[in-house]
């Protein structure tokens, strides 16, 4: 241990010589750009802060602490406020000239000695142009500008803190407009400062969206506050849930010189949560007057028709009178041709008639007569042929006629034995007795 006792430092010694080296061998001010983590004035008018450095990830790769002294800091805060609307806070990017120290005791730190403002302004501006031109990318920045306004904009889901001034502005102005139009807003709280706002806007609007049916459109408020403040509605997961939410979406944030990522993609922009329940209320007014405008054209156009046919009505009513005594002239005309017409008629009816009828007289006794020659030929081949077909012209012929009983005898089966018959003959008759019969079988 002796053989190194020479070499052996002290850990106040160790970093002293630290401080030495660095001392020596960097210079004394360096421009540093960085993102500011934390920034913590305190009572004695220093400032504290944790400079931190992210890949395009967003994981950290470097990080140190850093001061502004007091004397600085009173000068560097409101020339940093007046250019930029924003005072020193977290989560901003600053480009800052910075000296290097190390301190036994603290370690190694940065001294702020000044801050370039317009590096913040133009970082802002990047960073907000990025995502403008990835939701262009994305095909959805306009999403939301292009849905249908609601006419009657009366069903309203909030999203606002339920503390915030701005809350209040815009329910008094709302509920206590001139005009007595009733609104029925639901309040979805969600926190509109600090690092939570975004995911707490997001869950608020997901909490609409399960129940969409009952509203009409959506109102995101909240009262001024600095740009860094305002820096929470900056973000791309934000801007891409409002521009693609279903219902029409009216933001109203901060004061008139304020503007943020939502402005862009939102339905409706205002100013400030008074001028969204203004919007609102001129919406319905808008409405009403459009409704009047209607109501009036109807009682014009019914009023209008009314005196055109009561005039029509007076009209015809005057010529009522002209109109029955040109029917009843009209009529006893056609009448008149009717009669004539019916005149004329049955005189050409009955003059045809009576020719016909001596048409008639002079055929009847010709067709009469040749009628009467035809019945008789007829009747003279009807008494030949039965003259023909009668019996004694049968018998004349060589044929006989059995008859028993006085009954023509027509099979053997009517001839029983032993039975006494006439058989009839041209010129007589002879009595015979049937001794026995025999039946023609069908196959002979």
């Amino acid at each position: 241990m002796n053989d190194y006792q020479e070499h052996v430092y002290t850990l106040t010694e160790l970093n002293l010589n630290i401080r030495k080296a660095l001392e020596h061998t960097l210079a004394d001010e360096y421009w540093v750009c960085a993102e500011i983590s934390e920034c913590h004035p305190n009572r004695n008018g220093h400032c504290y802060l944790e400079l931190v450095d992210k890949d395009r990830k967003g994981n950290t790769t470097a990080r140190q602490r850093a001061i502004i002294w007091s004397n600085t800091y009173n000068l560097l805060q409101p020339y940093f406020e007046q250019v930029t609307g924003q005072r020193l806070s977290a989560n901003i990017k600053v480009l800052v000239l910075v000296s290097v120290t190390y301190h036994e005791l603290y370690g190694m730190s940065l001294v702020i000695h000044d801050i370039n403002p317009t590096y913040t302004i133009g970082e802002a501006a990047r960073r907000r142009a990025e995502i403008l031109a990835q939701l262009e990318e994305d095909g959805t920045i306009n999403d939301n500008k292009e849905l249908p306004l609601p006419t009657l904009p009366q069903r309203i889901a909030i999203i606002s803190s339920s503390t915030a001034a701005g809350y209040g502005d815009f329910i008094d102005q709302l509920q206590g407009n001139n005009y007595g139009y009733r609104f029925y807003p639901v309040l979805f709280a969600a926190t509109m400062q600090g690092e939570h706002t975004e995911a707490s806007i997001i869950e608020a609007l997901n909490r609409i969206h399960t129940h969409i049916e009952h509203f009409d459109c959506v109102v995101i408020i909240r009262g001024g506050g600095s740009t860094s403040e305002l820096s929470s509605f900056d973000t791309y997961p934000l801007a891409t849930n409002v521009a693609q939410f279903p219902l029409p979406v009216i933001v109203g944030i901060g004061h008139e010189r304020d503007e943020t990522i939502l402005d862009y993609v939102a339905a409706v922009r205002v100013k400030t949560p008074t001028a969204a329940a203004e919007w609102l209320i001129e919406r319905m007014r808008l409405a009403d007057l459009a409704t009047q405008a209607l109501r009036q054209q109807v009682t014009d156009i019914v009023s209008t028709r009314l005196l055109r046919e009561s005039t029509r009505l007076q009209q015809l009513t005057s010529n009522v009178p002209y109109i029955v005594s040109q029917r009843l002239h009209n009529e006893a005309v056609k009448q008149q041709n009717w009669a004539h017409i019916v005149s004329r008629s049955a005189t050409d009816k009955i003059a045809g008639e009576h020719n016909r009828l001596s048409l008639m007289s002079m055929l009847v006794p010709e067709r009469t007569a040749m009628l009467l020659r035809q019945e008789q030929q007829r009747l003279d081949n009807m008494a030949h042929t039965i003259a023909l077909l009668s019996p004694e012209a049968t018998l004349a012929r060589g044929y006989t006629l059995v008859t028993h009983n006085n009954r023509v005898v027509r099979s053997v089966d009517d001839l029983p034995t032993d039975t006494a018959v006439e058989i009839h003959m041209a010129d007589g008759t002879a009595q015979a007795h049937i001794t026995a019969t025999s039946k023609k079988e069908d196959n002979e």
